[in-house]
């Protein structure tokens, strides 16, 4: 290559350069700067270094900083698109999510790093480590979240193969891999995973579908149905009675605990619930659950100072669950 044949790309090096080796803790000076543009066979004068840092604030909108320390003169990125604290928030969000698997997980971490410097870079790499919490086995879920949400966009129906897992962890087809076709209107996250909500014209329903579990789906050219089951559709009901763990007949239940637990109440039913004082250090609450085993078991998990106070059908239900778990041992 022939010395200063990137000279044209003076600029484009420049704002590389600054992005990527300096932050608010570390800067350089235009002798440094001018040797890093040499790795690139690009040659710069002091003056015209002076004119970039004008064009990189003044119409790219970089944030160069200029910074006199004893009789040396250092030049930094300041503010950025995203800063570190942002970054290390979004890869803890990538991390935390179960759909996103493991590979693809480390894909996008990668990519994150280039928001910041590489000494920011460094940073982070203690969250890569930090990579055994449960993933998604299908490394198709991150594209078809994203097409689905065109689905939805295009106002178009979809197709896909629906799967269930196997004793040997692979995703073998429902239906002997009979096609299921609907039309999709919502994405929703319940319990660390995506689930579609769409309309099934073939029996005229509304279902949903675990998107880690759809495989080979396309979007078709015919013009989704089930427009007027959607038009006064509650998601906030639907999730509560099909995606958590109480999906059952949804009943208002009173439950009385000990002051000391009451940070499960908050963390499960959030801070708007009404907390009543029962005395010696008790307190009840009246909340909207669906009635099933799996709420039951919930209940049973917090310990014995926890119980259910009304309606009575529901603690009598409570009763047999219990014996009948009890009949196992």
């Amino acid at each position: 290559m022939a010395k200063g044949s990137n000279q044209k790309l003076k600029l484009s090096y420049l704002c590389k350069i600054l992005l990527e080796k300096t932050d608010d803790e570390h800067s350089l000076t235009l002798a440094q700067i001018m040797n890093e543009l040499e790795k690139y066979d690009i040659s710069a004068e002091r003056k015209s270094l002076y004119n970039d840092f004008l064009v990189m604030k003044e119409s790219l909108d970089m944030d160069v900083i200029k910074e006199q320390i004893g009789r040396e003169t250092y030049y930094h990125i300041g503010e950025r698109d995203f800063q570190l604290a942002e970054v290390k928030l979004l890869i803890d969000s990538i991390q935390a999510s179960k759909f996103i698997s493991k590979r693809k997980s480390n894909d996008l971490i990668k990519k994150m790093k280039s928001l910041v410097s590489e000494h920011q870079a460094k940073q982070l790499q203690r969250q890569v480590y930090v990579n055994d919490r449960i993933k998604s086995m299908n490394e198709g879920t991150y594209y078809t979240v994203d097409a689905i949400h065109n689905a939805i966009a295009e106002n178009k129906q979809i197709e896909f193969v629906y799967c269930s897992w196997t004793i040997e962890k692979k995703l073998e087809p429902r239906r002997d891999g009979s096609i299921y076709r609907v039309s999709p209107w919502a994405l929703t996250w319940a319990n660390e995973n995506y689930y579609l909500v769409a309309f099934d014209a073939t029996v005229e329903k509304v279902k949903h579908y675990r998107v880690d579990k759809m495989v080979k789906l396309n979007i078709l050219k015919e013009r989704r149905l089930g427009e007027e089951y959607f038009k006064n559709f509650n998601m906030g009901t639907y999730a509560l009675e099909n995606f958590s763990m109480f999906g059952g007949e949804i009943k208002r239940v009173h439950i009385e605990f000990p002051n000391n637990k009451v940070g499960i109440f908050i963390d499960r039913f959030g801070k708007d619930i009404l907390i009543r004082p029962e005395g010696q250090e008790r307190s009840s609450i009246a909340v909207d659950v669906a009635i099933s085993n799996q709420f039951f078991g919930w209940i049973f998990g917090l310990g014995s100072d926890v119980k259910v106070t009304k309606p009575d059908d529901v603690i009598e239900k409570i009763k047999i669950a219990a014996n009948d778990f009890m009949s196992n041992y």
